[in-house]
């Protein structure tokens, strides 16, 4: 008798196996996503990812940031010596680094995907946020990677990423049915060759360099004294998206 194929997994499958490590990020001016990246091999510390525009603003202000873990409804707020908030802003990526037990996270992180390796062009992908339309909700999106930056580590995929989303993980679901995370939502680009706003393309970057950074932390009180300066002039106040806004 032939053996039975083991069945695909399901998008909705794969959007329940990554709710666990979803968070709800909001600050005094702003709202975005993120999700639970890394921890330390003792789990006392826990790293979250984000885009660095969610955040830029309350960590060179020293603001509280307010996170929610969507599933549990849980809430924590975290003042500046709360936290270790590592920003990477060129590429619009972030990690809030927090001690473990604070929410209940899974307790092992989601896999990423390899350091040497990337998606195909035209692999379908998910992605998970709280758009400004509807942010009391988890919304799930898809499309397909429509193309691999090499040079700056981020695709270009065929989807929407609307204001609030930035930040929220964006996974795939491999040959052997295993959801893997390859990053998450920094922006989205219109298309504006005619004048007009058309539909354009989201950005995906890659998180891997936060998973590394957040594996090697030993203690919270060093890390925090080794935390980065915010870099340059104070970021601009975030202000509700305009219709032509890029960024999610």
């Amino acid at each position: 008798m032939a053996k039975r194929k083991t069945e695909k997994t399901q998008w909705y499958e794969a959007f329940e196996e990554v709710e666990p490590y979803v968070v709800k990020i909001t600050t005094p001016h702003a709202s975005g996503t993120g999700f639970l990246v890394a921890t330390t091999a003792d789990h006392t510390l826990l790293g979250i990812a984000t885009a660095a525009h969610v955040i830029d603003f309350p960590h060179y202000w020293e603001q509280p940031i307010r996170i929610q873990h969507f599933k549990s409804g849980e809430i924590i707020f975290l003042n500046h010596p709360d936290r270790i908030i590592d920003i990477d802003y060129g590429r619009d990526v972030a990690s809030i680094v927090i001690r473990g037990g604070k929410l209940p996270f899974p307790k092992d992180p989601l896999p990423i995907i390899p350091e040497d390796k990337h998606l195909k062009v035209g692999v379908e992908i998910g992605w998970i946020g709280f758009p400004a339309i509807a942010s009391a909700n988890l919304c799930f999106f898809s499309g397909n990677t429509s193309s691999w930056v090499q040079a700056e580590d981020f695709y270009f995929v065929d989807g929407v990423a609307i204001n609030g989303v930035s930040g929220g993980p964006a996974f795939s679901i491999k040959k052997d049915n295993k959801v893997q995370a390859i990053g998450i939502v920094s922006a989205y680009v219109p298309n504006r060759a005619t004048g007009a706003q058309l539909p354009g393309l989201c950005v995906v970057r890659n998180v891997r360099p936060l998973y590394q950074m957040i594996k090697g932390l030993k203690d919270f009180e060093e890390a925090k004294k080794k935390e980065k300066e915010p870099e340059g002039s104070p970021p601009p106040n975030p202000t509700p998206p305009a219709v032509d806004q890029t960024r999610s």
